[in-house]
């Protein structure tokens, strides 16, 4: 790998758009993006150079809509170079863009576009076509494009344009413009687990501020290969997976869809990707499914090479003693061509690192992938800190915790042990929502995260949730989120939220993974298909069991003591997860009331 870095500083790209036409400039042949090209079956690489003549197009055909600087501009569009091009075009004329999440359900997009002031929409063709309904009554909405993915063609419909006969045949590249750093860039809707989304107000230096940081915390070079898979719309993904390669002149390559993630691990050989915890979650736990069909040699032999490999990385980071690393050492290239090469094949063979954020990654799932020779870094933030606050350095890399505060970031504890922070990635405000503002950001101008932690050694560790902490009736305080974590290891368990507040001890409501319930239903010679199946008292017994397994670490009050079971998935759809795939807590317990009364009767 070339190990030689071509980092655009955040002073020289001046604003996002600049960043663009300044790697362009570097590296007019380096390869920006690579997709897939449906209608012929191959994947497409397209260079920076080519990447800033389209956006050229995109930037002639956008001024013929006669907006004005700082209006608004949607996208709703699947990860694509399309979805980058866009914006970049938008951001270059000096309009703010509102991404907006493709899962999301069509009356909560349409509340963003009338709050936020949307005048342009570009969407995906199939896309629009789910959201339409909804978005008829939006006063401030004038235009709309749509753009067709996946080998669709656009729709003709009145008042809706097409890309193909929009854009115009040829464009000049646009030139780096004299903008503010400092001006509003892109208006991030928080898709909050209770009311309505805040819209997160972000200029053009917090973001490049953050991506800058990170790369002084990561070496990240011109011939890495990001595989992105992560909605664009996520902020994470935005900075770390979009701007950060830019920056550094690596290369996005777009997976097809998280279904197929695999498949386009293995083909594309990525050497970095930007990941929330599920994924590596459901990594672990199809390696736990296929062990149970090996034999009991093949099963020692992989817990054993995983042991090894954990050894070894402590070793590395100077917290194992030498005769257990050394060990170690010596016996790893063995165990690596014998089990864990064959894992990391599956991935690709070329991870180098991988980041998790967006939520807390299971200590589990993070020693067995390390355990493999996979680096894992996690990392912690914000929507409202551009958003990335701290993470784990590669060599001072705990699990346990969310690592060091990036370079400018000041961080303390402040009453309920709540994390506070002064960033460069701080953001303007909520969009005409002062009042929010002020409850999250003090005088003294420390921005209150909500989140519990504790500072060691300078390494950060979240503790809990001040808002989802359960009080039981004997006064006890448990926050759920590490015990639902812990639980969520069981392959059996695909959807966990704890609940026990002012009772006496804490029950679960669990989604069940569909398949592994027939297998068990199977097991107890029950029949999988009768609704009152999820009732009978082995099944529940086997459950708590399983509980009292993975949480046999807590303390004697954390314990499960009933549980609630149910086949049907919480979704966006049905309002019970946020696009981001955080629980909605209180509507889970609207919706589960009849059976939470039942439980603590």
């Amino acid at each position: 790998m070339d190990s030689s870095e071509d980092i655009i500083t955040a002073e020289t790209a001046g604003c996002l758009d600049g960043l663009l036409v300044e790697r362009a400039h570097r590296s007019p042949q380096g390869i920006a993006y690579r997709q897939f090209d449906k209608p012929s079956g191959q994947w497409v690489d397209m260079t920076w150079s080519q990447v800033l003549s389209e956006v050229g197009r995109w930037h002639d055909a956008i001024k013929g809509l006669d907006l004005q600087e700082g209006d608004r501009v949607a996208l709703l569009m699947r990860n694509s170079r399309e979805w980058a091009i866009a914006e970049q075009a938008a951001l270059g004329l000096g309009l703010v863009i509102v991404p907006l999440y493709c899962d999301d359900r069509p009356d909560n997009m349409a509340y963003i576009m009338e709050d936020s002031g949307t005048r342009l929409l570009i969407a995906n063709t199939n896309l629009w076509k789910r959201a339409a309904s909804a978005c008829g009554e939006i006063d401030s909405l004038e235009h709309i494009v749509v753009v067709p993915a996946d080998g669709d063609k656009a729709t003709e419909v009145e008042g809706v344009l097409n890309v193909e006969s929009w854009l115009p045949g040829a464009a000049a590249a646009p030139e780096k413009r004299k903008g503010n750093p400092d001006e509003l860039a892109t208006i991030v809707y928080t898709s909050g687990t209770t009311g309505r989304p805040k819209g997160v107000m972000l200029s053009h230096r917090n973001i490049l501020s953050i991506a800058h940081a990170a790369l002084k915390s990561y070496e990240v070079f011109p011939s890495d290969n990001f595989m992105s898979f992560l909605p664009l719309s996520h902020t994470f993904e935005r900075t770390v997976g979009y701007y950060l390669p830019m920056m550094s002149g690596a290369t996005v390559t777009y997976a097809r869809s998280v279904a197929q993630l695999a498949d386009d691990l293995a083909s594309q050989k990525p050497t970095a990707m930007v990941a929330v915890p599920r994924i590596f979650e459901r990594f672990y736990a199809r390696i736990e499914q296929q062990l149970v069909k090996k034999s009991a040699i093949a099963r020692g032999l992989f817990r054993f090479a995983v042991r090894v490999g954990w050894a070894r990385f402590e070793w590395q980071q100077g917290r194992a003693n030498f005769i257990r690393g050394l060990l170690a050492c010596m016996l790893w290239p063995l165990m690596d061509k014998l089990v864990a090469s064959k894992v990391r094949a599956r991935m690709g063979g070329k991870l180098r690192l991988c980041v998790s954020g967006g939520a807390a990654l299971p200590f589990g799932v993070a020693r067995s992938m390390i355990g493999l020779g996979i680096t894992i870094t996690q990392g912690y933030g914000l929507t409202e800190t551009s958003p990335v606050i701290c993470g784990n350095p590669l060599d001072n890399n705990d699990p346990s915790g969310v690592g060091v505060a990036l370079r400018g970031v000041e961080t303390r504890i402040g009453e309920s042990d709540e994390l506070l922070v002064k960033t460069p990635g701080m953001m303007l405000g909520y969009w005409n929502n002062h009042s929010a503002t002020a409850e999250m950001i003090d005088q003294e101008g420390w921005l209150h995260t909500g989140d519990q932690a504790r500072i060691e050694n300078d390494h950060i560790y979240i503790t809990g949730r001040i808002k989802d902490i359960l009080v039981l009736s004997n006064g006890e305080k448990v926050p759920p989120g590490d015990m639902e974590l812990t639980m969520s290891l069981d392959p059996l368990f695909d959807q966990i939220m704890v609940i026990g507040e002012g009772q006496a001890y804490m029950s679960a409501i669990i989604v069940l993974n569909s398949d592994e319930w027939i297998a068990l239903a199977n097991k107890h010679v029950i029949d999988p298909y009768q609704a009152d199946s999820l009732n009978n008292a082995k099944i529940h017994n086997e459950v708590l069991k399983r509980c009292r397994s993975l949480l046999h670490e807590f303390p004697g009050y954390a314990k499960i003591r009933r549980v609630i079971l149910t086949l049907e998935p919480w979704t966006v759809d049905n309002g019970l997860i946020t696009p981001t795939l955080k629980v909605k807590r209180p509507k889970v317990l609207e919706a589960y009331k009849d059976a939470i009364a039942s439980v603590y009767e």
